[in-house]
């Protein structure tokens, strides 16, 4: 099982700064580079402070500049909201300027509040993904591509640059079915049960596997990552205290996901209450101690999780999350990946 680390963006408290913000998260990229992690994910989001990148090819292109050999995943791109016709574009650029590092993550968005205020309703964002799929494929793999749908209507064209290699694309899926037809198209998948129990996530692991067992050896190339928060604690006090900076996080996130009321004022989420309790959060989580990592992170890998995303961002100093990093790569990866066995301890030390 490989390790991505997600550059998830949390910002609270606007008055840190954009600049100070996306410097942590850079600084972030280039340890997980040193420590051996396989990938770094990267969000898009819009209008809101929370998982907020709203460029997130360009901040792809910049952490290729500041990293050696670490993948780049877009954690999702949201194609509902971009025209496909420049979109094409502009990935095919980023995958250039990244050397074919870029992994494009695509999804179909899940804040009202956000594909509201970009005009696009969360009830038509399914319809008009599958479309802004299809087109997108086209795009990049044909020349002359005309269309004739619903929501996009155009003569022939050819987007330029043409694509050095294949674009690298990984379908985010929630639902089992959702995962499982996904799968069977040929796809690789990245899902989250989000606060959700063991039970849910092995639902999802389970409508991969029977998705990629159903296409044969056509399938056996798929993989599926698996996104949770996570954090390495230092004993059973400092897993609290970072649990209850998960119910932190997810008060603004469930706020503003499907189920949310969406209250947002100039750009800051509204804390509620999330679903879930400081003791349920702990449990649904990879917010653990050393020893309690491996054990569940041994429940994902033998379930069939390919690789696990972990979002530590959830309101811990710059300095913790840095060293939780390097606690993840150095006492934990080792048990499920010879990489990050392998990876160096001390010249990735943080500055």
């Amino acid at each position: 099982m490989e390790f991505n680390h997600f550059l998830s963006t949390f910002f609270p408290d606007p008055s840190y700064g954009g600049q100070r913000l996306f410097a942590d998260m850079i600084e972030q990229a280039k340890h997980a580079d040193a420590l051996g992690y396989a990938s770094v994910s990267i969000p898009e989001h819009h209008l809101i402070n929370i998982l907020m990148t709203p460029a997130p090819l360009q901040m792809a292109v910049k952490v290729a500049c500041e990293t050696e050999r670490v993948k780049i995943v877009t954690s999702v791109a949201v194609l509902p909201i971009h025209d496909m016709r420049t979109y094409a574009g502009e990935v095919i650029l980023a995958d250039i300027l990244t050397d074919g590092r870029l992994i494009l993550g695509l999804g179909r968005g899940a804040f009202p509040y956000e594909m509201g205020r970009l005009g696009v309703s969360i009830d038509e964002t399914r319809e008009k993904f599958d479309e802004s799929f299809n087109v997108l494929q086209a795009l990049l793999t044909r020349e002359e591509v005309s269309w004739e749908g619903k929501y996009y209507n155009f003569e022939p064209l050819t987007v330029m640059p043409r694509p050095e290699r294949p674009i690298q694309m990984m379908m985010a899926a929630m639902v089992p079915e959702a995962i499982y037809h996904s799968t069977k198209r040929g796809l690789h998948i990245q899902t989250t049960p989000l606060q959700g129990s063991k039970a849910h996530m092995l639902e999802q692991v389970g409508a991969f596997t029977r998705g990629r067992d159903e296409l044969g050896a056509a399938g056996s190339h798929l993989t599926l990552s698996l996104l949770r928060v996570g954090f390495v604690a230092r004993d059973e006090a400092d897993k609290r205290r970072k649990a209850e900076l998960a119910y932190g996080y997810y008060e603004r996130f469930d706020n503003v996901h499907v189920w949310g009321p969406g209250i947002v004022e100039s750009g800051v989420i509204k804390p509620l209450p999330p679903k879930l309790s400081v003791e349920e959060l702990m449990q649904n989580t990879l917010i653990g101690t050393r020893e309690e990592l491996i054990d569940k992170l041994g429940e994902y890998a033998e379930a069939g999780v390919d690789e696990t995303i972990v979002n530590m961002n959830i309101g811990a100093s710059q300095r913790e999350t840095l060293d939780s990093m390097q606690q993840l790569a150095e006492d934990v990866m080792p048990h499920f990946t010879a990489a990050g066995a392998a990876a160096p301890t001390t010249a990735s030390q943080p500055v």
